[in-house]
């Protein structure tokens, strides 16, 4: 990707780096289920600083385990409406609990390297294949060698290997193995939004890495997007093969005219 590619993606939302919060946590799932019932659909960032540590509505146990919390959040998620990744999660959050997982993870990945990396890793793991830690430790001392202690990869890896859990791509405790996580229509317009934010349109919608995460079939993903059609959650028209997917009132018209910028330079 380009440094233009970067920059202009970074305006919509996405983070780049050599650095995010999965090598301290998982993409805290729970947390941002608590977070987001405690919480208006329409707050502001401030809102959520005061909700995690001055409320405390999750419970931690010092100040400084607050601060943590807000700052991985924060990261992972962007908790601002300015951000237009964090506000179509909001927006779809409420809708279908069963989605949220899956929310939770595309929010993540566009907003976290070090998750993102493990993501060609975990998809080329084949349905009930066992996935274990050190399989995971060994891919990420490849891919970024030198750069953690044995201690450090061990938490790397139960952290990623926990977020991709929480989101049913891997299920077990202590032996994992991959699974078939489950497709909603509210997840599947998050990740159409994603790969249209990226710049893609039509048909580059539905074979982008952001839908590849369901391991749903083409014919699947259209059903998943006419059902999202129907609920008002994007608009889709397939008419002789030609498809179109648009998604009114997700952003503004600045950020539109950023999204076509990265459009005419991906």
């Amino acid at each position: 990707m380009t440094e233009e590619i970067q920059s202009l993606i970074a305006r919509l939302g996405f983070r780049d780096g050599a650095n995010g919060p999965h090598a301290a946590r998982t993409m805290m799932l729970d947390e941002l289920r608590l977070l987001l019932s405690h919480t208006e659909s329409h707050a502001a960032f401030g809102e959520y600083k005061t909700a995690i540590l001055e409320d405390n509505v999750l419970g931690k146990p010092t100040r400084k385990a607050r601060e943590l919390t807000l700052r991985y959040m924060s990261a992972l998620y962007g908790l601002d409406t300015a951000n237009p990744i964090f506000r179509a999660l909001r927006r779809l959050w409420l809708l279908n609990e069963a989605a949220q997982p899956m929310l939770a993870l595309a929010a993540a990945l566009a907003r976290d390297p070090l998750l993102r990396a493990t993501q060609d890793f975990i998809l080329g793991q084949s349905i009930g294949a066992s996935v274990s830690r050190e399989a995971v430790e060994r891919f990420l001392a490849q891919t970024y060698p030198d750069r953690f202690s044995p201690a450090s990869l061990k938490s790397f890896a139960q952290n990623v290997a926990g977020t991709w859990t929480a989101a049913g791509l891997l299920s077990g405790h202590r032996n994992k193995t991959r699974s078939q996580p489950l497709a909603h229509p509210e997840s599947v317009s998050m990740m159409l939004f994603l790969g249209y934010l990226e710049g893609r349109t039509g048909q580059r919608l539905f074979s982008s890495e952001w839908t590849r995460l369901l391991g749903s079939s083409p014919d699947d993903l259209e059903a998943l997007a006419n059902s999202a059609s129907h609920r008002g959650l994007l608009v889709f028209m397939n008419a002789g093969g030609v498809k179109e997917v648009r998604f009114p009132g997700y952003l503004s018209p600045e950020e539109e005219r950023t999204r076509q910028e990265v459009s005419h330079v991906v």
